[in-house]
Parts: C-alpha cells; structure tokens; sequence
C-alpha cells in the first residue's frame, strides 16, 4: 500500500459527506480538491484496490422506501464457513457481512425491497446453505453519523 498523501486524505474525509445529486457528483468534489474529475476517480480507484476504501457506495433508507433491514447471524462450522460465505455474500439482499469469534461466527445485514422481503431472503439462505439464519429485526433506530478521520 502506497503512503497517503494530504489529498488522499482530504478526498477520504469528504468521501464521507453527502455527494451532490448531479450527474456529474465528482466534478464538483474534483474542483474542491483541486483535481480533474479523471485524476479524482483514479485515486477513489487506488484507494479501492489498496484496501484503503473497502466500501464506497451509495447508503439506501430501505424501510423509508417501504422496504426493511434486519441483522441476521448464522453459526457455520470453520470447515464450511467460505462456501456460507460465497453463497450468502452472492445474494443481492446482503448488504454487510462480517465474521465474528462467536458461537454465531457470520454476522450479515439483508436490505429487502419489502418487509415480507426478509423472511424470503433469509429462508433461501437457509435452503442454500443448510444452516439456519437468526433474523434480529430493528426495534429502534439511532443515527450515530460515523466518520472516520484519515
């Protein structure tokens, strides 16, 4: 991995604002930054490939749009646990998933475009894999606006 200079890190700390609804959203952050619009995407690229950015993307309210979310965890043996994985993280409802040391080693979040959506997702899951998906429905919700400094 390369060493991040300031405007890595300025592009990393803005990233994580609200980019402009227009159809050319990374003109303007170019423009803040003092970059072409190519040399700014080059370097989201870069950042992407060195695992420096392990997501970038756009973040949807399913359950605004009439959809839900739910956390979901599954106890899969360490022997099985790639092929859970790739069947699981193949699924288009997934959004997150992450392994945890823990009885119930594989954490993930479904985004459905429908509550009735998660049962479906989760139910498939279970038929793919053979193993059963706990499903933890939102009771609450607390918006925390994580950020992290680069």
């Amino acid at each position: 991995m390369s060493e991040l200079d300031q405007i890595d890190r300025d592009l990393i700390n803005r990233l994580q604002d609200d980019l402009p609804l227009d159809h050319h959203p990374f003109a303007g952050l170019a423009d803040e930054l003092g970059l072409s619009e190519d040399a700014l995407l080059s370097r989201v690229a870069r950042l992407r490939e060195e695992g420096v950015l392990t997501r970038f993307g756009p973040f949807f309210d399913a359950a605004a749009m009439g959809g839900d979310f739910c956390l979901c965890a599954m106890a899969v043996p360490d022997a099985e646990f790639e092929t859970v994985l790739t069947k699981v993280n193949a699924r288009p409802e997934v959004a997150h998933n992450y392994e945890r040391t823990h009885q119930l080693n594989m954490w993930f979040v479904l985004a459905c475009e429908t509550p009735e959506g998660i049962t479906e997702a989760a139910d498939a899951i279970e038929r793919e894999t053979g193993h059963a998906v706990l499903c933890f429905p939102k009771l609450q919700e607390f918006y925390i606006g994580f950020r992290v400094a680069a």
